[in-house]
């Protein structure tokens, strides 16, 4: 078995490497140079981070102008009803990290963005698939225990049930996607950088990508952090293992999709759930989905123990001889 199959939760994937990438590399070491530019890791983290703060802001708004017309006033205007297109809106702004993270890393690091998928460059479904089927429903059901924490019921229209419904179905995937590549991906890959050693790369990478993540979230309660830190740091471990971000954007997906589909079947307030992080309001039973992902990316860890992190491909001999003749 080699480096880029890792167990059997892995498979290469169709493997393929550019030659600005480096060979037999772990995922967070392939922006690691001879310096360390942690000035411009900085300003890549800066960018990334204005995106989170500009895109839902032009979005939201751009949205927020058609539901006032509609007679809503969405929180982005100052109002507090949770519509559809608010909803949406959020979705779709955070999904809009995929693509900025590749542009950032192309233009500061001269990598191509296809590689923050995986170290082979792709996007492997099958490991996405594998994720999906082993640990798929276990982590449904999970989820759903938290959902029977007590809470308030408040009036839905049947409208707004229905577009929430197909707004979830349809793009809570892409935003949690959007939210891996930003962090897990290219935050975690620019912290991974900036230290001589790999260990202390990753090490680097998961604590202080998984301590911003969760501060950005804005809470003040103890449970919702333990939760979050704990998630954070698990999924980072777990790219870092499988050497791409498939099957933390799995374990992301389902978690947010069954949390955004419960909320309004239950009657919940949404809206109020989702921006009230203030302290009193977490509860023990968000420490039963951290021990969940404790012991999933204990599962993955177990199964890459003898080969280890998933690596980068060789570059190719090919690619090697074209740079040669050209400097020639």
């Amino acid at each position: 078995m080699t480096t880029t199959t890792a167990g059997w939760l892995l498979s290469p994937g169709q493997p393929r490497n550019d030659h600005a990438i480096p060979g037999g590399v772990e995922y967070h070491r392939v922006l690691a140079g001879e310096r360390r530019r942690v000035p411009r890791g900085i300003l890549a983290i800066l960018l990334l981070l204005a995106g989170l703060v500009v895109f839902p802001t032009a979005v939201g708004r751009a949205l927020g102008a058609i539901d006032k017309q509609m007679g809503n006033t969405p929180p982005i205007l100052g109002g507090d009803d949770y519509t559809p297109l608010f909803h949406a809106g959020s979705m779709i702004s955070l999904a809009l990290l995929i693509p900025w993270s590749m542009l950032i890393q192309r233009w500061l690091y001269g990598i191509p963005g296809a590689s923050l998928h995986s170290v082979t460059s792709r996007f492997r479904f099958d490991t996405f698939g594998k994720t999906l089927l082993v640990f798929g429903p276990v982590w449904v059901i999970v989820n759903v225990i938290g959902l029977l924490a007590p809470s308030a019921e408040v009036p839905w229209a049947r409208s707004d049930l229905i577009g929430i419904f197909v707004a979830t179905l349809l793009l809570t995937p892409l935003q949690t996607t959007g939210e891996e590549y930003g962090v897990r991906g290219l935050i975690f890959r620019v912290i991974g950088s900036w230290t001589r050693s790999s260990r202390a790369g990753v090490i680097a990478g998961v604590l202080l990508s998984s301590m911003l993540f969760t501060a950005v979230h804005g809470s003040t309660d103890i449970y919702i952090n333990i939760w979050y830190f704990v998630l954070w740091t698990c999924l980072a471990v777990i790219t870092w293992r499988t050497g791409g971000l498939e099957t933390a954007i799995v374990l992301h997906a389902v978690l947010n999709t069954v949390v955004l589909l419960g909320a309004p079947l239950l009657r919940i307030d949404l809206g109020g759930q989702l921006s009230d992080r203030s302290s009193g309001v977490g509860s023990a039973t968000q420490l039963v989905p951290a021990l969940a992902v404790i012991v999933i990316t204990a599962i993955i860890w177990r199964c890459t123990r003898r080969t280890g992190p998933v690596l980068s491909p060789p570059v190719s001999p090919r690619h090697v001889d074209s740079d040669l003749n050209t400097s020639l």
